[in-house]
């Protein structure tokens, strides 16, 4: 069952995306050479509990951190580690969330460390492209098909390729709520969207194929070719009027 959000549960999702997004406001100067994931996370730590919130993340089925650091072909749920260190060139994944109030914020964006290859560069410019094309088509009377078709026409389009086994998500008072949102699918198919629907749109594009493997510590999931991935979210709210970024600062 699709969850309709109220206009006040609404204003509590965007205090807490707000925040999430004054947190990749800040985490950004982290980012560099030399920095070990794990400084990544004690920062996130500090900036929880100088905020009073709680990390969406940390104990989620039994993840152990509050961020997901996931760098070149990790795709997603990378756990920071103090051997995991940053070098010039790597792209790196941040995920993270916060509860606030009982209600759940999240987003993601993927960072070039230093100075990166022209194809590195083309491939999170292109997955953050696809994010707000698919956004621009999260309309009240579109279908969630569309916003899943914008994501794959824009990345296969510039010769990459779409995560299958991960999707998008609705969000609310859990994590992850119904529906899915697949980077891939057909326009004009799946549900129709309608104002107080509230979704996390998170396109995962790889440079190479699109199928993926966990590895053995049973969360961090990697292309099969090692090739590299990138990964853009928002939490978007479908309105009367158009829609509303949730996760931005």
């Amino acid at each position: 069952m699709i969850i309709i959000k109220s206009p006040p549960e609404i204003e509590a999702m965007r205090l807490a995306g707000a925040m999430v997004g004054q947190f990749f406001e800040e985490v950004e100067r982290h980012v560099r050479s030399g920095v070990a994931t794990r400084e990544l996370e004690e920062f996130a730590e500090e900036f929880v509990a100088k905020h009073g919130v709680r990390g969406a993340f940390k104990g989620y089925l039994g993840y152990p951190a509050n961020l997901c650091t996931s760098i070149n072909e990790e795709v997603v749920h990378g756990i920071p580690s103090g051997t995991r260190v940053l070098r010039e060139g790597d792209i790196v994944s941040i995920d993270f969330g916060v509860v606030r109030d009982g209600f759940f914020g999240d987003a993601a964006r993927t960072y070039a460390v230093g100075k990166i290859s022209a194809g590195s560069e083309n491939l999170l410019a292109t997955t953050e492209r696809a994010l707000t094309k698919a956004i621009g088509v999260s309309l009240p009377g579109n279908r969630l098909g569309d916003i899943s078709a914008a994501i794959q026409e824009e990345a296969e389009g510039a010769g990459f390729s779409v995560v299958r086994d991960f999707v998008g998500h609705g969000i609310g008072r859990t994590l992850h709520e119904e529906p899915q949102v697949p980077n891939f699918g057909t326009p004009g198919t799946g549900p129709k969207l309608m104002p107080g629907m509230v979704l996390a749109i998170e396109p995962m594009v790889n440079e190479g194929l699109f199928p993926v493997e966990v590895l053995p510590d049973g969360w961090t999931v990697v292309t099969r070719d090692r090739k590299r991935s990138a990964h853009f979210e928002h939490v978007v709210a479908i309105t009367a009027d158009g829609n509303r970024i949730l996760s931005l600062p």
